[in-house]
């Protein structure tokens, strides 16, 4: 089980969203909470919020496609707070456009803060985990790790890699410093705005999910050291899928509105 009282715990894109709302329920649990964010302004509320807490917070500028940035802030970070018990890689964009109205930039960033990313906050604080015997590695992924989808070609790609970063790294750490414990979470569509305008063809099976539900879900899986986090329950029916006949499971897909959901995506309104 993994303390949460007490404990120093970074999140990355950690100024709105499920990001704050973990922030929040971790720092109500006890414990020390850093956020890291790129948006200097949402980060200054989100660290007024949490100050309530009985734990200092503290609040760090930092674009995770930059390494320099991120080895810098890192030790801005440990100066501040600590050393770091539990790391969630949240932070993560979408474009929503078909392959073809991608330009150049936007898939180079997508792949910049949701993989790229990853490798460069946990090399940062991993060592420190490592040589203290103790700490928990979160990364958020998506349903569309398991699933392309219509108009997320380079989100769905992004996040087929953070489940490969976060499958290697379990059974590296399993040789090598086996005290540390590692979890991904694979959710479906999140009300958050990130994803606004999105829709569910069958709301009863593959609901668009309420960030709240999210956010306390995933603390639960931290407390619990669970691996893995699929939500609905339904993507747990993704991976059997995958053994059908390529035309059978993109009919399935298909009939499930998988490939239409992203039709009238919008995005975070700015």
């Amino acid at each position: 089980m993994s303390q949460i009282q007490r404990s120093h715990v970074l999140i990355t894109g950690g100024a709105s969203g499920i990001g704050r709302l973990m922030a929040l329920k971790l720092a109500a649990l006890g414990a020390r909470v850093s956020v890291w964010d790129i948006d200097r302004a949402r980060l200054d509320d989100a660290v007024a919020e949490l100050v309530t807490g009985t734990e200092p917070a503290h609040g760090f500028h930092c674009d995770v496609s930059r390494r320099e940035d991120v080895y810098r802030v890192a030790a801005e970070t440990t100066a501040a707070a600590g050393a770091v018990d539990i790391l969630i890689n949240n932070a993560g964009i979408v474009s929503g456009r078909s392959f073809l109205e991608l330009p150049d930039e936007k898939i180079e960033a997508t792949f910049a803060i949701n993989t790229l990313g990853l490798f460069w906050v946990t090399k940062a604080f991993l060592p420190q985990m490592i040589e203290r015997k103790r700490g928990h590695v979160v990364t958020i992924a998506s349903a569309s790790a398991l699933v392309g989808v219509a108009k997320l070609a380079d989100y769905a790609a992004s996040k087929w890699a953070a489940m490969g970063f976060d499958e290697s790294l379990r059974v590296e750490l399993r040789q090598i410093a086996p005290q540390i414990q590692t979890t991904v979470v694979c959710p479906y569509y999140i009300d958050t705005g990130m994803f606004r305008g999105v829709k569910s063809r069958f709301p009863w099976l593959m609901p668009i999910l309420d960030e709240n539900e999210v956010a306390a879900r995933i603390v639960r899986c931290i407390e619990r050291d669970e691996r893995r986090l699929f939500m609905p329950p339904a993507v747990h029916l993704l991976p059997l899928l995958r053994m059908l006949p390529v035309g059978v499971f993109d009919w399935i897909a298909t009939f499930l509105g998988v490939n239409a959901s992203m039709d009238e995506f919008k995005g975070r309104e700015r």
